[in-house]
């Protein structure tokens, strides 16, 4: 008998935790940070519904920190257990887990500064002590291979085309097989090979953050084009905010196609964030994963002007030639993007490019759906210059190639799951999935735990373990 618990991404698109729980070993799957509404955000500081010491083992589907980056708390709080996850996962999670700590840091040095925080002292959620404690308990593994976790615990995990080392995770406990998405890929990116596809499973839990839209027919980089050439005659410069992993590599290897092929001009590319900069170089070591050459590797390290230093961030804003600035976050969440912001929101020849799902709640999201204003640093920011969504560039599966995805299982689970998806994404995904291809499925709410004894399931009240 098997406990299954959905301690996030459960009615929203972060914060992905699954526990399992056996009479022999308490399994987590994925731990990730939730992020988005402050309602959301919250949840990182509150005492979880368990006890972290007695998980035995957390695996890893990826690195992002909606996926990862609950660990160092866990550790803090008691973990002891072993961390699973591809190479290539490892490597990224040393990089993004140091740099959450680092803006946990200095949010609450901001608010102690300022005396801001409702507390005598604000306290980061973790810092970068708990991150290097975190990292020791990391074990990476082969994609295919089949490992034991426990007496009872058998993963594989299975390169699903996402991000670099992201993996769907095959899981046998007691004679009962799960299979995890973790976040699909698209079959036909521009750096990441295709999904591959499971066989079969008993029980499927599968993400759905764009469960209820399809993507774009338009080809991104001649947006790209477009964008870009449309801003220069007007004067003005591109600003991208983008995520460090994966996207500002697909982003850099887009604009090195047009600069070679001369549809956009030489004008200066920078890649303003130290972290997409060491993403990319951890892409480059692991280029045999990818569908990148060596030529295209060295093409657009040459073309991209790396900007590592705050003094070089801010010269950028006195530079008045036209330039493309890719810096991060992705959803304008944080980061040095935001002060590339302040200074380009204002000026109408400037333009502001989105490349992807924006969480609710997140500056992102505020600008792409018409806010003449946005919030930075205490102030509120005219926006005018012109706000471009560009699609087709998402490292997620859109629902029809979701559906395709799961079409290659053998046999129809005997429950799926829909999670890590805003309500109507979920609920979209769970309609398709039920008229198509006739299983039955389920959208968990958050904290709700379901029984499996074989065949079997019952859903149970929420409970503290």
């Amino acid at each position: 008998m098997i406990k299954l618990h959905f301690l996030g991404a459960a009615g929203t698109v972060t914060g992905s935790r699954y526990l399992l729980v056996s009479d022999h070993s308490h399994i987590m799957v994925d731990c990730g940070l939730f992020q988005g509404y402050k309602q959301l955000r919250l949840r990182n500081w509150e005492d979880p519904p368990f006890d972290p010491a007695r998980v035995d083992a957390i695996l890893l589907t990826h690195a992002h920190l909606d996926h990862s980056g609950y660990i160092p708390l866990m550790v803090k709080r008691g973990f002891k257990g072993k961390i699973y996850c591809s190479k290539a996962t490892f490597a990224l999670c040393k990089l993004l887990l140091r740099d959450s700590a680092h803006l946990f840091e200095e949010e609450a040095a901001y608010l102690n500064r300022h005396h801001l925080s409702k507390h005598d002292l604000a306290l980061p959620l973790y810092d970068s002590k708990d991150v290097d404690k975190a990292l020791k308990h990391f074990h990476y593994i082969d994609e295919h291979a089949s490992i034991t976790i426990a007496d009872d615990v058998q993963a594989k995990w299975i390169p699903n085309g996402h991000i670099l080392g992201s993996c769907s995770i095959s899981l046998r406990m007691e004679q009962t097989s799960l299979l995890f998405s973790g976040d699909i890929g698209r079959p036909r990116d521009y750096i990441m090979k295709a999904p591959e596809f499971p066989e079969r499973t008993d029980y499927l839990i599968v993400e759905s953050t764009y469960g209820d839209r399809l993507h774009s027919n338009s080809v991104p980089e001649n947006d790209l084009r477009d964008v870009i050439n449309s801003t220069v005659q007007r004067g003005g410069s591109v600003l991208i905010p983008s995520f460090a992993v994966g996207r500002a590599q697909t982003l850099l290897y887009l604009l090195y196609q047009l600069r070679k092929n001369k549809q956009i001009h030489d004008f200066p590319i920078y890649l303003d964030s130290p972290m997409s900069e060491s993403a990319t170089g951890i892409y480059s070591h692991y280029a045999d994963s990818l569908k990148l050459s060596a030529e295209d590797i060295a093409g657009l390290t040459a073309m991209t002007t790396y900007v590592r230093t705050p003094e070089e961030s801010q010269r950028l804003n006195n530079e008045r030639w036209p330039k493309v600035i890719i810096s991060a976050s992705g959803m304008a969440t944080g980061g040095r993007v935001l002060h590339h912001m302040k200074y380009m929101a204002p000026d109408d020849r400037n333009t502001i490019v989105f490349c992807g799902h924006q969480a609710g709640g997140t500056r992102g999201d505020k600008l792409v759906n018409g806010a003449n204003t946005v919030h930075i640093h205490g102030q509120d920011i005219r926006v005018r210059a012109k706000i471009v969504m560009v699609d087709g560039l998402s490292a997620h599966a859109d629902y029809e190639e979701m559906l395709g995805w799961l079409k290659h299982l053998k046999q129809p689970p005997l429950r799926s799951f829909i999670t890590h998806g805003e309500p109507s994404a979920a609920d979209h995904l769970r309609l398709k999935i039920e008229s198509e291809l006739r299983w039955r499925c389920e959208v968990p709410e958050h904290l709700s735990c379901y029984k499996i004894d074989g065949k079997t399931l019952t859903s149970l009240h929420p409970q503290i373990l």
